[in-house]
């Protein structure tokens, strides 16, 4: 399935799309939220199923306003340097052991929604990443049951303040501005998709121009490491997200580098997932 979170008539809903048009789960008695949907276990999917298959009413997916898929996970857990090649870029050895950070949801905005370079900084940076949305909690997940735990995936620009995100060792600044990042457009679920998503072609590109192209098994840490190593300090809950990471071709380590700017259109796509694709402004 792929669900989605928009806007009707200037409330939250949920959806089930099938080709270009939108069955209106919350409309057939459904949770308003993918949050509310992912804590009724698997039984809130096959409703969701259900819902799609009887369903007579259904939506343009052309006139729907996108939200992203999640909008308050308990957990939001970025990856950092999870592609050897990115790692190499910013002059880092490759991680032993993941990178962790926290990105907040007001740092995210959804499909089609402006991108926001903050008037404090001009190093504004794009990185495409696959995101693991988690549909069954646990603590301790053992990596060879960890797949079991994944709902599902969608894409994330972790949009970075590069200056910011520099200016200590922890890298929380750079990577929480309010609406600098991108989530969506929708969960794939994970049957829709190879076993932890391994195998698909990643691009990010600015106004056309592929700056990111690889291959999510390039990463070091696959889903289902990622999965078991989060769930150690603290259980993870139906509804987190972890960011796995992004390939080499950000902007800040090309010569010379390249920022995003008011104008500019970013996109990020995985072969399966799908498309995320924002404007950039200039806020504040």
């Amino acid at each position: 399935m792929r669900l989605i979170a928009f806007q009707n008539q200037g409330q939250s809903a949920i959806g089930l799309r099938l080709g270009q048009e939108v069955v209106d789960l919350t409309a057939e008695g459904l949770p308003a939220t993918l949050d509310a949907l992912l804590r009724a276990g698997p039984e809130g999917l096959a409703a969701a199923q259900r819902a799609g298959a009887s369903a007579r009413t259904r939506l343009p997916l052309a006139d729907i306003a996108w939200l992203p898929p999640l909008q308050s996970p308990a957990k939001a857990i970025a990856v950092g340097l999870n592609y050897v090649d990115h790692a190499a870029e910013g002059n880092f050895e490759p991680p032993k052991y993941p990178v962790l950070f926290h990105r907040f949801p007001s740092s995210w905005v959804g499909h089609g929604q402006p991108l926001v370079r903050p008037h404090v900084s001009t190093q504004f940076d794009y990185e495409g990443e696959l995101v693991v949305v988690i549909g069954k909690g646990g603590r301790y997940i053992d990596k060879a049951k960890a797949l079991d735990h994944v709902a599902g995936y969608s894409l994330f620009n972790d949009g970075s303040i590069r200056d910011y995100q520099f200016k200590s060792a922890q890298w929380m600044m750079g990577k929480n501005f309010d609406r600098s990042g991108a989530f969506g457009p929708e969960l794939v679920t994970a049957d829709e998709l190879p076993p932890g998503a391994t195998g698909l072609k990643l691009q990010t590109r600015l106004n056309g121009q592929v700056l990111q192209e690889a291959d999510t098994r390039d990463m070091i840490f696959d889903v289902a490491t990622l999965v078991s190593v989060c769930s150690e300090p603290f259980a993870l809950q139906p509804g987190d997200i972890i960011i796995a990471g992004t390939p080499a071709g950000v902007g800040f380590a090309r010569k010379p580098p390249i920022f995003m700017k008011a104008g500019d259109v970013c996109e990020v796509e995985i072969e399966g997932v799908g498309l995320l694709s924002n404007p950039v402004v200039d806020g504040d």
